[in-house]
């Protein structure tokens, strides 16, 4: 069963994904569902682990910058307690 989830990206990122997907006869979603997929099933302990294949070096442009929300302190807490158990 598919879900829907709505993301964010610089709008050149997309404008040159968009592009890449349709090169490839393959649709946006779909394009994204196989990365995210090549990802969470590969053994990777962060962000500098996980191998960028050249093609998506072609899609991106410059320095990959992670833009991560702050936790709160609350939300630290209950991740914390949550991994100790």
């Amino acid at each position: 069963m598919d879900a829907k989830v709505t993301l964010s990206f610089d709008e050149s990122v997309i404008s040159k994904a968009k592009r890449f997907a349709d090169d490839n006869n393959i649709s946006l979603s779909r394009l994204t569902e196989f990365l995210l997929r090549k990802v969470t099933t590969g053994n990777y302990q962060s962000l500098d682990d996980l191998p960028v294949a050249d093609w998506v070096n072609m899609v991106a442009e410059g320095q990959t910058e992670y833009i991560t929300k702050p936790k709160s302190r609350k939300d630290l807490k209950k991740e914390y307690l949550k991994s100790r158990k």
